[in-house]
């Protein structure tokens, strides 16, 4: 029984404002897919951009080089291929050329399949302004769990 990974880009949500999601395969290697599945990955910095191809691909996601593997071992920051329906890579490549939009990862999991996934979003960045609001509603919301636990 594998145990269930989920890592997560926790600052995504703070700095951009999530417009749609989408779920992407990527393009691994046999030590990369190991070291995701001991949980040896970071999203945090990471960001999408196609090339001049059309192609998506995720830069600065860092896979740690994996324990066991010998000279075969792949880079940490290589950047990585992202499998979507040529569709789906129109509509995206449409939305961040137009309206500069960006593309950001939010989770990097394992399916029931067995197979790593990235789920990225199509994201705005928010203004100083909408992050004080994001962190005010955050301390209401704490505040206000706190008034009613006092009261069970």
């Amino acid at each position: 029984m594998q145990k269930n990974i989920n890592i997560q880009n926790k600052k995504a949500r703070f700095l951009y404002e999530i417009l749609d999601k989408y779920t992407a395969g990527i393009v691994l290697t046999g030590t990369e897919i190991k070291s995701i599945r001991s949980s040896k990955a970071s999203i945090a910095e990471s960001f999408c951009e196609f090339n001049d191809k059309g192609e998506l691909f995720v830069v600065n996601a860092t896979i740690e080089e994996y324990t066991y593997g010998n000279y075969y071992n792949h880079r940490p920051k290589a950047e990585r291929k992202l499998l979507l329906s040529k569709r789906e890579l129109k509509k995206l490549h449409k939305e961040v050329q137009n309206s500069g939009l960006t593309i950001i990862p939010l989770r990097l999991f394992i399916n029931e399949k067995g197979f790593a996934k990235l789920e990225i979003a199509l994201a705005k960045g928010k203004k100083l302004f909408d992050k004080r609001e994001t962190i005010k509603d955050r301390d209401n919301k704490r505040d206000l769990d706190r008034i009613k636990k006092n009261f069970k």
